[in-house]
């Protein structure tokens, strides 16, 4: 990793405990040649404390350079979500977050032949993100296949915990949509409960995709394993 910029990836960052990967394979050689030459561009500022150690508060429009809405994917894997709709909705930029190196490389990968120009990518815990983001800041967000942390003792380490969901509830604005996609009961059963109780209302709990849904890797092996995939939409209220 030395060949990357300094801040772009700190893979021991402080003050948080971190339970998911954050290194993979072996990365191939065009793969960080995207880390080296396309991370640093799409990378918001001000997000880790090494470079924002006051922790201020960001202006998303300098990320995108215009007030368009802001839409946030936590925990991105691969990036094939994520490109599909920045491409489909080019009016609005996305922020993906993820620590996982390898699916950073991936996405990157994604973005370049996609072409598309309204991203941007936070190596990093989400939870750093929502520290420096203005109340109300984000228009739409998307939690999709996330680590399921199966044993009991680890639930909470999910992400439908407060200490994720409070500070997503600050920065999305009254009336927009949180999307979460899973394949696993248990971890819906826990989203069905905890959101709500940080300040969202359930809008739909059901088997059938959102009409611009892009079937994700992890989806497509939960498919061919013989698990059933789950979606459900809450509405930040006001």
């Amino acid at each position: 990793m030395s060949d990357m910029p300094p801040s772009a990836f700190d893979p021991n960052p402080p003050r948080r405990n971190f339970y998911g990967r954050r290194h993979g394979k072996t990365l191939r050689q065009s793969q960080k040649g995207y880390l080296s030459e396309d991370l640093g561009d799409l990378r918001p500022r001000g997000i880790t404390v090494q470079d924002n150690p006051d922790r201020r508060l960001i202006d998303p429009a300098a990320i995108f350079g215009d007030d368009r809405p802001v839409w946030l994917e936590v925990g991105f894997g691969g990036g094939e979500h994520m490109v599909h709709m920045a491409a489909r909705y080019p009016g609005i930029g996305i922020i993906g977050c993820e620590p996982f190196i390898n699916g950073v490389a991936m996405l990157l990968g994604k973005i370049r032949n996609a072409g598309v120009a309204n991203v941007s990518v936070h190596p990093g815990d989400a939870r750093d993100l929502m520290d420096v983001l203005p109340d109300g800041s984000i228009s739409r967000a998307f939690l999709n296949y996330p680590d399921p942390w199966p044993k009991a003792r680890h639930h909470r380490r999910r992400f439908v915990t407060p200490e994720h969901l409070l500070p997503l509830a600050r920065v999305m604005k009254p009336g927009t949509e949180f999307r979460v996609a899973t394949d696993i009961p248990d971890y819906m059963r826990q989203t069905l409960e905890e959101v709500p109780r940080a300040g969202f209302a359930l809008v739909a709990d059901t088997s059938v995709a959102w009409d611009d849904w892009f079937s994700t890797r992890y989806e497509q092996k939960a498919l061919r394993e013989g698990r059933v995939p789950h979606y459900a939409t809450f509405v930040r209220k006001g």
